[in-house]
């Protein structure tokens, strides 16, 4: 059930004069100060080929986040890596969500795989229900985002265990995002906790503000499963930059504490304006919101310089669902004195 597809996604600012960015989920923080001067510190070495092995990023992640250092793959960003998964493991049938980010789609129409949705409910804030484990069985890879891009919400960690099982029980290759998770404050899956043949994908991208330099990588609970991913990259994937880039961020204190702290202040500013506003605010933890207006409120902003994201092109999703970013408290409030203008102006 392939249909068409839309590939559309947030962070054009370069089609469109843009001054206050929302359609980018992005850590209103920026960028570390430590990650910067260790660039600019570094400026000599971007003379050099990249080591293709990312030796001491892979070291860094290895003590950050409890994995083996031989089941780590480093790549151009997350979207590289979903690419190199799809290529190195080729499946036949998959099952990814709806609504859900759509680069999982892409890359597996792209390698000619015929793609199953399985699609959320309003009721339910989109979130995943206990039947989604009825849709593994006839699954080679299923894809899934927590939290989900573009709700924000978390799945259930007893189904989200539950589904680990039975994607161990069928052979199926089971595919975590968990690109948003330090937004939401709560803890990331511990590599020691998987069974079967899964595949946790992270990144540098969101959380450390650093979209332009192209950094993500894999956890994998079996070596054979990454040694497969990383021989199907180009050899050169993670350059000089980013590899300097990523052991500086992994050194940052405090950092992803203060960004939580921000990021639920914020969200919660940002959830109770749009409410107030007569808008259909759906429940999230990440660090962007949907919500469901009668304005075409894209048009509207983006006279104002302001880019929202539209996800009419989401599959199980329509005309009037749209998703900011959190940002800080003054640019918020640029936000929402647009919106209210907007809404008083009908």
């Amino acid at each position: 059930m392939n249909g068409s597809i839309s590939f559309s996604h947030g962070g054009d600012i370069y089609s469109r004069k843009i001054i206050y960015d929302f359609s980018a989920n992005i850590n209103p923080l920026g960028m570390p100060e430590g990650v910067k001067k260790a660039l600019i510190n570094g400026f000599n070495d971007f003379e050099h080929y990249p080591d293709t092995e990312c030796a001491k990023l892979r070291r860094a992640i290895a003590e950050r986040d409890g994995a083996e250092y031989e089941k780590i793959v480093c790549g151009n960003g997350a979207a590289d890596l979903i690419y190199r998964i799809v290529q190195a493991f080729r499946p036949q049938r998959a099952l990814v969500c709806a609504p859900t980010f759509s680069e999982y789609e892409r890359a597996l129409i792209s390698s000619g795989c015929e793609v199953a949705r399985y699609y959320t409910n309003i009721k339910d804030n989109f979130s995943l229900r206990d039947d989604i484990i009825e849709f593994i069985d006839s699954s080679d890879i299923v894809f899934l985002c927590n939290p989900n891009n573009p709700v924000g919400n978390l799945i259930q960690t007893a189904l989200l265990k539950k589904i680990i099982r039975k994607c161990a029980e069928c052979g199926a290759l089971l595919v975590i995002d968990e690109c948003f998770i330090e937004f939401t404050g709560e803890k990331p899956l511990s590599p020691a906790e998987l069974s079967g043949n899964v595949i946790l994908l992270r990144a540098f991208t969101k959380i450390y503000a650093m979209p332009g330099l192209r950094l993500g990588y894999i956890i994998c609970s079996q070596a054979d499963t990454a040694k497969k991913i990383k021989y199907c990259g180009q050899c050169w994937s993670v350059s000089v930059p980013a590899q300097i880039a990523g052991v500086a961020a992994l050194e940052e204190q405090g950092f992803i504490e203060q960004t939580v702290e921000l990021i639920k202040k914020e969200r919660g500013f940002l959830a109770d304006s749009l409410k107030k506003s007569g808008f259909e605010v759906f429940d999230s933890k990440a660090n962007f919101i949907l919500f469901r207006c009668g304005l075409p409120l894209d048009r509207i902003l983006l006279r104002k310089g302001i880019a929202i994201r539209d996800c009419f092109d989401y599959h199980g999703l329509s005309a009037g669902y749209f998703r900011i970013a959190v940002r800080n408290r003054e640019e918020n409030i640029i936000l929402v004195n647009a919106i209210n203008e907007a809404v008083l102006n009908g």
